[in-house]
């Protein structure tokens, strides 16, 4: 019989002296190490709703739902924990700091109904308003009003999303630029609609020169 190797035998002595390396869960809580790739949760004070850890997902376990008909809208974020496999890439390409979405170091994850294993957060929308398609979540808008800073007044969607957080959007404005169209220039409007607007725009300046001509 081979004799047991130095190492293993100076394993098996701290075993005896230090106690067993592992714990006694279920009967007394484990608490992991902090580097332990635990449960990715939303944070909601965080997360701006820009979908990019849906995007980067890679078993499809975080999804969202925009509810148009809700007083104000909301997008809901939804994490499905049942299929999560801990990877981190949510909080990898988190752009709220990687704050948004955070790798934790829950892992006894135990459910009696596999429907409820899931968790959501919401977060208000911004909608279009001229075709009241969703434009983004306004905490998304304001983070990249912030990070433009001053550039961000080259953007009425931009710059109105962040006065009405500072409750210095006048209404009024729209009614003093109601001929040719211009009102619609100082609207929060999507992508499509803003160049719908400006072509128009220019379009009808385009036709008046060539009238006064």
């Amino acid at each position: 019989m081979k004799l047991p190797k130095v190492r293993e035998l100076g394993e098996a002595v701290k075993a005896l002296i230090k106690g067993p390396y592992t714990s006694s869960f279920p009967r007394e809580t484990h608490t992991p190490h902090q580097n332990f790739r635990g449960l990715p949760k939303f944070n909601a004070g965080k997360c701006v709703g820009c979908l990019a850890c849906e995007a980067v997902c890679p078993v499809n376990a975080i999804a969202h739902e925009d509810r148009m008909d809700d007083d104000p809208p909301v997008r809901v974020m939804i994490h499905y924990l049942d299929t999560c496999i801990f990877c981190g890439q949510c909080e990898a390409a988190c752009i709220a700091d990687h704050l948004g979405i955070k790798l934790s170091t829950e892992w006894d994850l135990t459910f009696f109904d596999r429907a409820n294993a899931f968790e959501t957060i919401e977060k208000e929308l911004q909608l279009c308003e001229i075709c009241g398609d969703a434009v983004g979540c306004t905490a998304h808008l304001l983070w990249i009003a912030n990070r433009l800073g001053e550039l961000a007044y080259s953007s009425p969607t931009l710059y109105l999303t962040r006065m009405k957080q500072l409750g210095l959007a006048d209404d009024l404005l729209v009614a003093h630029k109601a001929d040719q169209n211009r009102s619609d220039r100082f609207k929060i409007l999507c992508a499509r609609c803003r160049r719908t607007t400006t072509m128009t725009v220019e379009e009808q300046a385009s036709v008046t020169s060539a009238e006064s001509a």
